[in-house]
């Protein structure tokens, strides 16, 4: 069977491998990574998988993430490891090493199992990993944004794919039930485990996922709640695309600051102003969340009467000309590190590492010792909070201010990568 044919003889399967094979559209990477917990959805994922990459010659790689809250969770990796094995699949357990948690566990969980994944696929040059989510998961994610008076961002469900860290990440699955992988793995004689806390009510997921069961008399189903999210997504990549091109119309980015005209940013649409404010916000910041409703609107008052704010970190200066975002100098006070680690969850940096070097914000004092900081054409507001390297006390570069010796600053993510998220 030739491959343009293949997978539409494989019957009951085929449509689920067809989701497999299209997950990255047109590439075909040889080696595909999937993140398996154990349970039902991440299990048939991980041996779909298992079958589209043997077609196409390439290799899958599975990782596990223990999580450390729960003492089933080890027993529960190991026998996904089994199942590797058995298959001929390197497989790698991670485990989240925590405190005290406070706060949301479920997200703070999620946001810790995307890092160590992220983390350990670009340590093995793994550019493609895959996630198991479905449909169901997309209905509950809707009524849990309901719950919280969400808006178009958050009803609009997960995305199907995106690009982070060099990484790409897919979700092949979201328009099939839980149901159908179920039915899946049945056929195929594999096993799953179920998740405790997928029946522990103190979790929102879980009251969504009950919610969804009460509301089928009328009619309301997964895979229509999964139709909205779609029309929802869509409208939502339209509003992105209008700010993605406001922004390349009237703003700039220099030194980590975003400079917009404001003449522009005014005869602009409310919801397309609101979004360009809150990706520089964002941007600069480097803050996963928007800012509270009630916070930004006092920022777009002072935009509008030509005055100053501070907000989420930063200082927004507003003259009759321009809106400039800038991080704020206290924001960034103390914040320290090796010179060869991520600075402020946004700067990368790049030259002469060695021990006993430090990065920090270069600070007023550090400007003063950087005499041809004018001729960068960086603002003032910009190059005090701009990263520096330091030994101790000593100043001994500062990329942004003219003060190079070898060294380069970059920021990780560009301002429209910020503008496209969601």
């Amino acid at each position: 069977m030739t491959g343009g044919e293949w997978p539409s003889g494989e019957g009951e399967d085929a449509f689920l491998l067809h989701f497999a094979q299209t997950a990255f559209l047109n590439d075909n990477p040889d080696a595909i990574a999937v993140a398996v917990s154990g349970g039902s959805d991440s299990m048939a994922l991980l041996h779909l998988f298992i079958r589209v990459q043997a077609h196409r010659g390439g290799v899958v790689r599975a990782v596990t993430v223990d999580h450390r809250l729960r003492p089933e969770a080890a027993d529960e990796a190991r026998m996904v490891a089994t199942f590797c094995k058995g298959h001929g699949v390197s497989h790698r357990t991670l485990v989240w090493d925590h405190g005290p948690i406070r706060g949301n566990l479920q997200d703070q969980a999620r946001r810790a199992r995307y890092d160590l994944i992220g983390d350990w696929a670009r340590e093995e040059s793994i550019g493609h990993i895959v996630l198991g989510h479905t449909a169901d998961d997309q209905a509950e994610t809707f009524l849990m944004g309901l719950a919280r008076e969400a808006g178009l961002d958050g009803l609009s469900g997960m995305r199907k794919s995106w690009t982070e860290g060099g990484i790409r990440w897919a979700r092949p699955y979201l328009l099939a039930e839980r149901s159908e992988l179920r039915d899946y793995l049945n056929r195929q004689g594999i096993q799953w485990i179920e998740d405790p806390s997928n029946a522990d009510d103190r979790f929102a997921r879980v009251k969504a996922r009950r919610a969804l069961k009460a509301m089928r008399p009328l009619g309301v189903s997964v895979n229509k709640l999964s139709g909205v999210v779609c029309n929802l997504s869509s409208a939502l990549q339209a509003i992105q695309m209008m700010t993605s091109d406001a922004a390349r119309q009237m703003a700039s980015t220099s030194a980590g600051e975003v400079v917009l005209s404001r003449p522009e940013f005014r005869l602009l649409s409310h919801e397309v102003s609101r979004r360009l404010l809150i990706g520089a916000l964002k941007w600069v910041s480097g803050e996963t969340y928007a800012p509270r409703q009630s916070a930004l609107i006092r920022v777009q008052e002072a935009v509008r009467e030509v005055r100053h704010a501070t907000l989420s970190g930063c200082r927004i200066r507003v003259s009759e000309a321009e809106i400039r975002v800038t991080r704020e100098p206290k924001a960034v006070a103390g914040i320290e590190g090796p010179t060869d680690m991520p600075w402020d969850g946004r700067w990368r940096l790049s030259g002469p590492h060695a021990p006993g070097l430090r990065v920090r914000a270069l600070g007023a004092d550090g400007l003063r010792q950087c005499p041809d900081w004018r001729e960068t054409g960086h603002s003032r507001a910009a190059l005090v909070v701009s990263p520096a390297i330091w030994r101790g006390e000593m100043l001994v570069a500062a990329p942004l201010a003219g003060l190079s010796e070898g060294w380069v600053a970059e920021i990780v993510a560009g301002f429209h990568s910020v503008l496209l998220s969601h």
